[in-house]
C-alpha cells in the first residue's frame, strides 16, 4: 500500500511565431524527480550563441518592455545554469548553426512547471546575442542595441530592450499524467 502522494508528470509547450522570421516550439516536461526537460527547435536566428531565459512576467503584449527581468524569486545573482548562484530563469545560451537553427535540449532542476516557483505563465526569451553567464561585469546586458533602457532594482542589471528579442509565453498546459 502506497502511503505518500504520487508525483505527477507535468507537460507544457511554448510556440514561437509572429512578425519576425524566428519560429519554433519548445516542449517542457517535468518528471516526478523534479527535473524539467526542455526540447525543441528554433529557426530563423542569426548563427551563434543566443541568451536563453525565463523572464518574470508572462505579458508579451509590449515585447520585452512587458516581460520584466529574469525570473528570480530567490533573489540570486546572475549566473550560468551550472552555477549554484543564479537566477531561476538563467538558462544560459542556445546555439544556432550556420542555417540559423537552434536545437534545444536542456535538463534543469530550477525551472519547475508546478509549485511555488513555477515558470508556467512566464515569458521565455531568446536574446539576439550571447549571455555572459554572469562572468562579466555588465557586458551580459549589452545583448541588444541601446534603446529603451530599463533598470530593475531587484537584479541590479540594465536591460536593453528592442524587438530583437524573441519572446513567447509558456502558458499552455498540455496534460498532467499521474505516475504509478
Amino acid at each position: 500500500m502506497e502511503t505518500g502522494a504520487t508525483k505527477a508528470t507535468v507537460k507544457a509547450v511554448a510556440l514561437i511565431s509572429g512578425a519576425t522570421s524566428v519560429k519554433g516550439s519548445l516542449h517542457f516536461v517535468q518528471g516526478p524527480n523534479g527535473v524539467t526537460h526542455v526540447k525543441g527547435k528554433i529557426t530563423g536566428l542569426k548563427p551563434g550563441l543566443h541568451g536563453f531565459h525565463i523572464h518574470a512576467l508572462g505579458d508579451t503584449t509590449n515585447g520585452c518592455n512587458s516581460t520584466g527581468p529574469h525570473f528570480n524569486p530567490l533573489k540570486k545573482d546572475h549566473g550560468a545554469p551550472s552555477d549554484n548562484e543564479r537566477h531561476t530563469g538563467d538558462l544560459g545560451n542556445i546555439v544556432a548553426g550556420p542555417d540559423g537553427v537552434a536545437e534545444v535540449s536542456i535538463a534543469d532542476r530550477m525551472i519547475p512547471l508546478s509549485g511555488q516557483h513555477s515558470i508556467l505563465g512566464r515569458a521565455v526569451v531568446v536574446h539576439a546575442d550571447p549571455d555572459d553567464l554572469g562572468k562579466g561585469k555588465f557586458s551580459s546586458l549589452s545583448l541588444i542595441l541601446i534603446t529603451n533602457l530599463f533598470y530593475y532594482k531587484d537584479t541590479a542589471y540594465w536591460y536593453k530592450c528592442t524587438q530583437k528579442y524573441v519572446y513567447f509565453k509558456l502558458s499552455v498546459l498540455l496534460e498532467n499524467n499521474m505516475s504509478g
